[in-house]
């Protein structure tokens, strides 16, 4: 039977195990065990002893086993509501790279947006044992995951936003105001007629992003005089097919406005082709802007406010990492995290989040009204 790391290493037809290296270098499997894990219990001759008698058995700690015998996996579950959008993919993929770089596997829960999924991971025994941490990601809760959550007592993280779960970090951007600053460059170029297509919230995960970005667009509207029209607010899902119908419903509805600020880039796409489709220019007849910078905007001359999705993921990472690699009564004391913002009215008392800047990007679908 394997020894304490549990390693069995194969050499042609010479299986070698822990208890040979302990045989050859004189210790117990034991010592052979915390020698290779660099355990500081071990002496540096017996150390240095274990270390050239596995050279010369050519055998290796099984890194499995040993994060096992340690009491850890190794492994950090990421809940996204839907991969295949591009904030989502944007930020697992730079998740994933940096928890490699740093010697951990990711465990993606991908909930497709169903709420049958969503409680299936959160509220079962589902993450006990096999992840070391958790990084929710614009993921809301219920009290029950709240619940289910501190029963596992594990380390984690939210991006983006979504519910906040007390003794956890967050990162995300204020949603509100980079609503603010779309509508506001809006209206600067002269338009008063500005529409806003946002999220379903009928969606069953109940995802809260759209929320924010329509107060910031009522909110920027008001400050500059002018009331909120609901035949202007359309709702429908965060896609391109989302933004089509959304603008298309708009167009149906009588006088087209002279602007449209969508809640994301993709949504601005789909509004971009529904307004061609409909005879009108962008940004001659309508303007549009989103918020993302995905991939394409650049390509589509799209004028959008560029939120860093990557960033995100990488400063989530290090803020979740760190309490694991130092282990500290209270882990996440003395972070110093890039930025710091004033806290956001559904944060707990006391508990703000990181906060990362947005940026005005203006592009070719933006220009002042023609009558203007």
């Amino acid at each position: 039977m394997p020894g304490g790391d549990g390693a069995v290493v194969e050499r042609g037809n010479i299986v070698t195990r822990i208890d040979d290296v302990a045989r050859l270098a004189g210790v117990s499997t034991a010592t052979v065990s915390r020698a290779l894990r660099g355990l500081p219990t071990v002496s540096a001759a017996t150390r240095r002893r274990v270390l050239a008698a596995a050279e010369q058995l050519e055998y290796a700690v099984s890194p499995s086993a040993s994060r096992l015998a340690g009491g850890r996996t190794g492994t950090v579950a990421v809940v996204v509501p839907r991969i295949t959008r591009w904030f989502f993919g944007t930020v697992v993929e730079t998740v994933e790279d940096h928890l490699h770089q740093a010697g951990y596997d990711l465990l993606l829960y991908n909930l497709g947006g169903r709420e049958q999924i969503r409680q299936r991971v959160l509220r079962t025994a589902n993450l006990h044992k096999r992840v070391d941490a958790i990084m929710l990601v614009a993921t809301p809760l219920r009290p029950a995951d709240l619940t289910a959550l501190a029963r596992l007592e594990l380390p984690g993280i939210t991006i983006s936003s979504g519910s906040h779960v007390p003794g956890w970090p967050c990162v995300r951007i204020d949603d509100v105001a980079a609503a603010r600053t779309a509508t506001r460059h809006l209206l600067d170029l002269g338009h008063r007629r500005i529409a806003h297509i946002s999220g379903d919230p009928d969606d069953e995960l109940a995802f809260t992003t759209h929320l924010d970005r329509r107060r910031g667009y009522q909110e920027a509207l008001r400050a500059a005089g002018i009331d909120p029209d609901p035949s202007l607010d359309v709702e429908s899902q965060f896609t391109i097919d989302g933004g089509t119908r959304a603008t298309a419903e708009l167009l149906a509805r009588g006088e087209p406005p002279t602007a449209i600020f969508a809640a994301c880039d993709e949504m601005a796409m789909g509004a971009i082709s529904a307004l061609r489709d409909a005879g009108l220019r962008v940004p001659q007849d309508v303007s549009v802007i989103g918020v993302d910078d995905h991939d394409l905007a650049r390509v589509l001359g799209l004028s959008t406010i560029a939120q860093p999705a990557a960033e995100q993921g990488r400063l989530a990472v290090r803020l979740l990492l760190d309490p694991l690699r130092t282990r500290t009564a209270d882990p996440y004391a003395g972070q110093v995290p890039e930025q710091r913002g004033p806290d956001h009215p559904d944060d707990p008392p006391g508990q703000q989040p990181v906060i990362l800047p947005t940026r005005l990007v203006v592009r070719d679908s933006t220009a002042p009204p023609r009558a203007h």
